[in-house]
């Protein structure tokens, strides 16, 4: 997870190659819509609707939003974002998914505490302010109240007119949301087909809920994309999940990319772009495959 050592090696990693305020600034405009440059847009982007949507599950309310192609029925993904939760950075990136012919739920995982956003950035995490507002609201969420939002989320999607249900759900997640990919693959394994992982914390431990050992009560296709600082904290867990992957016969992609963890999140100070938009490919490669 983005704890305080994880935070202290990204500010040193990003001193040594003097990321300033001005490159982190130029790297995420380039991902919003809008702001890219014509080589960067990709080839055929559909059209985008969304809605700002509310989901039952049995602890309460979730909100979320909903994106999708204009026109059509496409597979539905589930987008679990960062620690810092649901904000503008993940509609974005949902939208952008969207445009590659996906019907993208990316949803509050904090709705237990408070309604979304939360923090309206990720820099706001490293504030005290901002970890007096998480720390409680993390604390509230639990491997079972994860894969029971997820029957709930499958459910929801598959009532949705643009959802193409004959089709394979999706599901990504960033940072915490790592792990819930897995949960989300293991809750409803005859309806999720994909799970990608980016920079996630916590896929391996020793707790029959850990992802790890979930895998082989999965049915899905996996992408798990690691940070070079995660591999080093942790370099056994790359080899860990291959293993299980192979043991559950499960298709898995497990490689450690040469970026920081949050690499992937459009508003991270840590974000990189060229490494970013590999995984991204990467990860559209595996729905494809299997959705």
């Amino acid at each position: 997870m983005c704890d305080e050592m994880t935070e202290a090696e990204n500010a040193l990693w990003l001193s040594r190659r003097q990321f300033g305020a001005a490159g982190a600034s130029a790297a995420v405009l380039a991902a919003m819509p809008g702001c890219s440059t014509a080589q960067d847009a990709p080839a055929a982007a559909l059209a985008v609707k969304n809605r700002a949507v509310t989901i039952t599950t049995p602890d309460g309310q979730v909100d979320a939003w909903f994106y999708a192609p204009e026109t059509g029925k496409h597979p539905a993904v589930i987008l679990w974002p960062d620690i810092a939760g649901l904000r503008e950075a993940y509609k974005t990136m949902a939208s952008r998914l969207a445009s590659a012919g996906y019907a993208v739920l990316v949803v509050n995982h904090y709705y237990r505490g408070s309604p979304a956003p939360v923090l309206d950035s990720l820099v706001a995490w490293r504030t005290p302010e901002g970890q007096a507002k998480l720390k409680p609201l993390i604390a509230g969420i639990t491997p079972a109240g994860t894969m029971s939002d997820a029957r709930a989320f499958v459910a929801w999607l598959d009532t949705q007119p643009e959802v193409n249900t004959a089709k394979k759900i999706g599901t990504c997640g960033y940072c915490m949301g790592g792990p819930y990919t897995v949960r989300t693959a293991a809750a409803v394994p005859t309806r999720v087909g994909a799970a990608a992982s980016f920079h996630g914390a916590g896929l391996v431990g020793e707790g029959p809920d850990s992802p790890v050992n979930l895998l082989a009560k999965t049915n899905a296709g996996f992408l798990i994309a690691i940070a070079q600082n995660d591999d080093a904290s942790a370099p056994d867990d790359k080899t860990a999940l291959i293993a299980a992957a192979k043991a559950a016969g499960r298709p898995a992609e497990v490689e450690v990319y040469p970026a920081q963890h949050g690499w992937c999140t459009i508003d991270a100070p840590i974000y990189d772009k060229v490494q970013a938009d590999k995984a991204w490919a990467r990860m559209l490669a595996l729905y494809a495959a299997n959705l």
